[in-house]
């Protein structure tokens, strides 16, 4: 057995999850080791939606304009009934003034892991592949994880932390003994990936419902790739490899009742969907992250975007724990807060899946005749698309009951401790360009009636590693969006969701806000 290694974090799994945990953890300076029993990164397309919240989080990593060059826009939802376009939603600005990316990304997930892996090497890590975890073992103060790589030596490390970011079949999540409860969908589904002439243009979404069962083509980068996704109801009961792609393709086409012709099949699979978390994300010093800690069906594309979420919550708690700046208890505030968001997401995406698929007269009737007419019209509604694209953006999620939300003084704003950094621009820019640095952000809006400049100094002087004081005129927007027309200030956490927000503006708060005691002289601001 090799020297043994010491590190403060092991991620296991290299995905999209562990990946994104690793480049987070880069940011913060914390050391740690990764690896995959995989030989790379995966070369299938899998997940393919990249929500508006993973690009707002991937522009503090400089990797949102290449995920967006490298993707295809989604421009519309089609609608078809009978070999027929029967409807069309305009997605082309549904997140207007909520997002700098108000729109639906397609960018598989192999394009995605090659983004993230990238931004890895270039900081001068590696990831362990063809290395797989043979036992993990917890003490009060330590980690102990006994990895195997493929040439069948063993190695083990020793860290303060263990994060499994290992799928859906996680290693960790089983030699750890959470619970993983749910349901699976008895039903089959298909998923390929095809080079494809299509009579229509190739830069929207298209749908056809069957009376218990869909077909759906996603728009993919270069000429003619397509993405198309199914459901096999009248095959519930038999193997997925017992399934193969020419069946499929005929009922693709007497569904869909449209001219196409498939010349190329590059990836085909069949599956069951499951609908399953955990009842817990954290057992002491080991973590769960993404697919490890929950799946769910397809609906809604949240499943890639949720891992990745996941790591953005849990890294800059790490970091502070790590660096002696906050209590361990910190940690609890991720299995609350991601808990109760993959509890609202499985309620979420089983929901939609229903709509979907389900049989039964009343909901196929709503979804072949009244939603293709209805949903057009809809969304051409402001209050509607405000509904409808946090919710799938992600950009909708909140802590609002986790510990770390204050909600004394955010009585009398919109935005509530616990939301997201509402966006607007800041004379002409976005707000979160001056919100890239992996730090706490005490952000004052000003009506002109007083100048905190002192205050600003004041704060930086004290609290400057970890918090930085910014001053902005209260603009209309600003004052629309938080529903008060006079100065007031609020903390963001480092991963831009609202600490407190309070018309007073006191620096006192920032000394008992739970995540910063540590971070001031204890006589400071009094």
């Amino acid at each position: 057995m090799n020297e043994a290694i010491e590190t403060d974090v092991v991620i296991v799994g290299a995905g999209p999850t562990g990946l994104a945990l690793a480049c987070q953890l880069i940011r913060y300076g914390i050391e740690f080791v990764i690896f995959d029993a995989k030989a790379s990164i995966t070369d299938l397309s899998k997940a393919i939606a990249v929500q508006a919240r993973t690009l707002e989080i991937y522009e503090q990593l400089g990797l949102a304009e290449r995920a967006v060059a490298e993707g295809a826009i989604a421009k519309r939802v089609n609608v078809i009934t009978g070999g027929t376009i029967r409807g069309t939603l305009d997605l082309s600005n549904i997140g207007k003034n909520l997002s700098p990316f108000p729109f639906a990304l397609l960018l598989e997930q192999s394009k995605n892991e090659q983004l993230l892996y990238d931004y890895v090497q270039r900081n001068g890590k590696k990831v362990l592949w063809q290395t797989a975890l043979e036992s993990v073992a917890q003490t009060d103060e330590k980690v102990t994880a006994t990895i195997k790589n493929a040439s069948g030596e063993m190695r083990v490390i020793t860290a303060k932390y263990l994060i499994g970011c290992d799928g859906a079949k996680s290693a960790v999540r089983h030699k750890l003994d959470f619970t993983f409860e749910g349901n699976t969908i008895d039903a089959l589904f298909y998923v390929a990936d095809v080079e494809m002439t299509f009579s229509e243009s190739h830069d929207g979404i298209y749908v056809t419902f069957g009376a218990d069962s869909f077909v759906a083509f996603f728009p993919m980068q270069g000429e003619n790739r397509w993405r198309i996704v199914g459901n096999l109801p009248e095959e519930a009961r038999r193997e997925e490899n017992e399934i193969d792609y020419d069946e499929v393709e005929n009922k693709i086409r007497s569904e869909t009742q449209m001219p196409l012709d498939i010349t190329n099949v590059k990836w085909f699979s069949v599956y069951r969907v499951h609908s399953r978390r955990v009842d817990k994300f954290r057992d002491r010093l080991c973590f769960l992250a993404g697919d490890a800690a929950h799946v769910h069906t397809p609906a809604g594309g949240q499943g890639m975007n949720t891992g990745i979420g996941d790591a953005y919550n849990l890294a800059w708690k790490l970091a502070l724990v790590l660096k002696g700046k906050a209590e361990e208890s910190l940690l609890d505030t991720y299995n609350t807060e991601r808990l109760e968001n993959a509890k609202r997401l499985l309620a979420t995406t089983d929901r939609m899946f229903e709509l979907g698929t389900n049989d039964d007269f009343l909901t196929n009737f709503i979804r072949t005749h009244v939603f293709p007419f209805v949903a057009q019209y809809a969304l051409r509604l402001d209050m509607v698309k405000e509904t409808i694209f946090p919710i799938v953006s992600q950009t909708g999620i909140n802590y609002r009951h986790s510990a770390l939300s204050v909600h004394q003084g955010d009585e009398n704003f919109k935005v509530k401790a616990g939301d997201r950094m509402p966006y607007f621009l800041v004379g002409g820019t976005s707000v979160y360009e001056f919100l890239r640095e992996p730090k706490f952000h005490f952000l004052i809006f000003s009506d002109g009636q007083s100048d905190f400049q002192k205050l600003k100094a004041q704060i930086e002087n004290e609290g400057g590693e970890q918090l930085d004081c910014q001053i902005f005129p209260l603009y209309p927007r600003v004052a629309e969006t938080f529903g008060v027309n006079e100065s007031f200030a609020l903390l963001l956490r480092p991963d831009n969701h609202t600490g407190f927000i309070s018309e007073e503006i006191s620096p006192n708060k920032l000394r008992t806000y739970p995540a910063l005691k540590n971070a001031f002289k204890e006589d400071c601001f009094i």
